[in-house]
């Protein structure tokens, strides 16, 4: 399938690409369009956060394409984004609209709108960074008129609908006799992505509240109760269109991690502390799994050993962002704390990125911000609610402490740095591990003593130490009888499967890759003309095995 320019994807590897949805029925579907504007909104942050300007030049330019694609379903006459059936980004939970013969045909999706102005919020702030000041303003312009149409997606009560067919018929509106379901992803979106005010935020999170069957297990769901209006009959339908298991009804934890960014914004901290609580059992289980079936009970692809999805690490991503939330703009960024009053001390161990800057942020006190300190001296940066780091004035390695309600400033939470991974001992490790990972030190420390700690190759040793460090630890947590057996809450595995065995195996292969996966780049300078490449392929070269 040729697709439109500037349409991004569903599945893609080298050398392959799908542009639809491909569970369900594809040969009806549209193109990924909501996937394409959720692509923006990460691409486009990951470039805020690293300032990169080799990978600005590399990708700039296509979320323009990107941004130009939508705008090609922008419907003049009203401002909102016409989208076909499995065109929205839980697909293919959306139908679109079904005409009078059967057939289906594009609706005014709202989750696009929601999700392209976040989107445009992102690249507006990049055209901004490089100096492209018209193009900034050509996309302020796109985004003021999507966002004059979502009132004609909006009920009474100040939430989000699902979608507007073109004849008016909403989906989407609670407690209809038509399409009477409450659609959760436009509405935590929303105040997630901040695409609403405080006090419309306000009145999502309490009708979100006022639907207990939304959230029957803290999870929040897509949608509750089930849809009518899929393009096939949700009961009595096969299994996974029933309602809890998949995309109707079922939980998403991409989902719940914007959820989570939408409960710190509003201050429901009891919301996101049982957001959290909830998946612990699941990660300790090694059940990291997407979707959760069972209306977010149970792991999907039940009978594996183990379950590890990138998806399953958004709420914990989210419960850390969520505390000072960062939001990266062209000059800089700003830092909202969203701290639980109970808390009067807390101090983030690990470096916020900022560029090739590093923030340790802490805050002491409860309250709002009475003062701001910045490696020991005034900042003068902040207001009640937030503090401000211009990209230029900021030191390279920034202690941030953040006094709350009047609370006096102490030393103690000055000293924070990112733990040094030591060089493991035990040489009875498969797959050579134990020598391999005495290289990768010995090479890691030659990029320290070349001033080359910041480049890709030395985060890579790093992160493979770090792998192999962890075998190291949970054989002691093991030995300790500080860990517990895995069990089978949430699915047994097949007959003859050692859980067990299978997850230690994962320590072991997961260490064993990040190492070869390394060798296998810095192989490839060995002809390089660059004089990074030459410099790291030598300290590769003369690194010990």
């Amino acid at each position: 399938l040729i697709a439109p320019d500037g349409l991004l994807c569903d599945i893609a590897r080298p050398g392959k690409i799908l542009y639809k949805q491909m569970d369900g029925y594809p040969g009806i579907h549209d193109w990924g369009v909501e996937f394409t504007a959720a692509g923006m909104v990460m691409q486009a942050e990951l470039l805020l956060i690293s300032r990169d300007t080799k990978a600005l030049s590399r990708y700039l330019w296509k979320l323009e394409r990107c941004a130009n694609f939508i705008e090609s379903r922008r419907d003049p006459e009203n401002n909102l984004f016409l989208v076909g059936t499995a065109g929205n980004l839980l697909a293919p939970s959306y139908a679109g609209w079904k005409r009078p013969d059967g057939t289906y045909d594009m609706a005014y999706l709202t989750g696009l709108s929601i999700t392209y102005i976040a989107a445009l919020d992102r690249l507006i702030e990049l055209e901004k960074l490089v100096g492209r000041r018209a193009k900034a303003k050509l996309y302020e312009r796109r985004r003021e008129l999507a966002k004059q149409a979502l009132p004609l997606v909006t009920t009474d009560e100040g939430y989000f609908i699902k979608s507007l067919d073109p004849d008016g018929v909403k989906h989407g509106v609670y407690g209809a006799e038509q399409h009477g379901y409450f659609e959760a992803s436009p509405n935590h979106d929303a105040i997630c992505f901040r695409v609403v005010d405080d006090a419309q935020a306000e009145q999502i999170y309490a009708k979100i509240t006022s639907l207990p069957g939304l959230r029957p297990h803290v999870f929040i769901l897509p949608n509750y109760p089930s849809y009518d209006d899929m393009y096939v009959e949700a009961e009595g339908a096969m299994g996974k269109w029933q309602y809890g298991r998949w995309v109707n009804g079922g939980h998403w934890s991409t989902c719940e991690a914007r959820m989570i960014m939408a409960y710190y914004r509003l201050g429901k901290y009891e919301d996101a502390r049982k957001s959290m609580k909830q998946i612990l059992p699941f990660s300790r289980e090694f059940r990291m799994g997407n979707p959760l079936r069972d209306f977010g009970t149970n792991v999907y692809h039940m009978g594996r050993p183990y379950n590890v999805t990138y998806d399953a690490f958004g709420p914990p991503a989210a419960f850390i962002r969520g505390l000072f939330e960062y939001l990266y703009r062209a000059g800089g960024v700003t830092l909202i704390p969203h701290i639980p009053p109970g808390i009067t001390e807390l101090e983030q161990l690990d470096s916020i990125r900022f560029g090739r800057k590093k923030l340790y942020l802490a805050t002491i006190g409860s309250g709002p911000i009475t003062a701001v300190m910045v490696n020991g001296e005034p900042w003068q940066y902040f207001s009640q609610t937030s503090v401000y780091l211009p990209y230029h004035e900021t030191p390279d390695t920034a202690r941030v402490v953040i006094m709350l309600g009047g609370a006096p400033y102490h030393t103690r939470l000055t000293s924070a740095v990112d733990a040094p991974i030591g060089e493991p001992s035990d040489t009875d490790l498969p797959f050579k591990l134990a020598t391999r990972a005495g290289k990768l030190h010995e090479f890691h420390e030659r990029l320290l003593a070349a001033d080359m700690e910041d480049s890709y190759e030395a985060s890579h040793a790093l992160f493979a130490l770090a792998a192999i460090a962890a075998i190291h630890e949970r054989r002691r947590l093991v030995a300790e009888g500080r860990t517990s057996a895995l069990g089978d809450r949430y699915a047994a595995p097949r007959p003859g499967v050692d859980r067990q065995a299978a997850v230690d195996q994962l320590y072991i292969e997961t260490a064993a890759r990040l190492y070869t996966g390394l060798e296998a780049v810095l192989n490839s300078y060995a002809e390089s003309e660059g004089t990074h490449e030459k410099a790291v392929y030598e300290f590769w070269l003369d690194a010990d095995e």
